[in-house]
């Protein structure tokens, strides 16, 4: 890691250490729901769509239960709503009928669910299991990028650069670190600028006023 990256990681660590993910959740099964859900919708408004949904349907014979038409109706405030009921229930069947109703703990057979691609799979093996992964995010490829870390084009373009740059032992705290720095400083419009703590380092200061 250069220098003035390893001081822009220093100084997001010391202000977003502790930090972990927004989406509420009991388990590995109710994470991994949730982040499929969280994909074009807040993980404010996944929470209040979970908070119902767990109560009623905590495991996934109890999700498998229902049909699409029914599952659609309580997931119905999140965005492709009926997109995700239909690959919600093909995930939690085939949790049943190959993973004795739990879910995988790699990333190549969390990535055969209905649903479920690599930043998804990334978040459950990292906050789930304590597993080293990278999930990229919107709010992580804009500031990676912003912030020189990375030079990348692609999502997993960032998650090979920003893997290759950070320790491993930091990959899951990390990920953290540069979420939050995008939802409370470093936004898509109008970034905060003036408040960002790694605002002299950055090279892709937006607000130079």
């Amino acid at each position: 890691m250069n220098p003035q990256s390893q001081k822009v990681m220093e100084i997001l660590e010391k202000h977003y250490s502790g930090s972990g993910t927004a989406l509420i959740y009991r388990n590995s099964f109710e994470l991994l729901i949730a982040t499929i859900l969280s994909a074009q919708t807040t993980d404010t408004q996944v929470n209040k769509i979970t908070a119902s949904l767990f109560a009623k349907y905590p495991t996934p014979a109890d999700m498998a239960a229902l049909s699409e038409e029914q599952l659609a109706q309580e997931i119905k405030g999140c965005g492709l709503y009926r997109n995700k009921a239909r690959n919600i229930l093909a995930t939690v069947k085939m949790l049943l009928d190959e993973y004795a109703g739990e879910v995988p703990q790699t990333r190549e057979e969390l990535i055969r669910l209905p649903g479920v691609g690599r930043k998804t799979a990334n978040v459950v093996l990292a906050n789930a299991f304590g597993i080293p992964a990278f999930g990229v995010d919107t709010h992580i490829f804009r500031v990676a990028n912003r912030l020189a870390l990375t030079k990348s084009k692609t999502p997993r373009q960032t998650e090979e650069q920003l893997t290759g740059l950070i320790r491993k032992e930091k990959w899951n705290a990390a990920h953290h670190w540069l979420i939050w720095h995008g939802r409370k400083i470093c936004k898509a419009q109008k970034p905060l600028c003036s408040d960002c703590p790694v605002s002299s380092l950055c090279p892709g200061k937006i607000n130079k006023a």
